[in-house]
């Protein structure tokens, strides 16, 4: 199964900045194990609430997360 566009977004940023997932996980305020489930392409619609917070971490916005 192809990942989403979502997951490989969010991790070619994570890796941009030289973050594990743990450490977006905590920067973002989310549980790992959701970011785990949404880099993975378990979570393929992860909420909008959710994505402005990694994207926040990430310092990027939730358009770059969802293009």
């Amino acid at each position: 199964m192809d990942k989403s566009p979502i997951a490989k977004n969010i991790k070619k940023a994570r890796k941009k900045l030289e973050l594990t997932q743990e450490q977006l996980a905590i920067k973002a305020g989310i549980p790992y194990a959701t970011l785990s489930k949404i880099e993975s392409g378990q979570v393929v619609n992860p909420t909008i609430i959710t994505l402005k917070k990694i994207a926040d971490a990430l310092n990027i916005g939730v358009d770059d997360i969802l293009n």
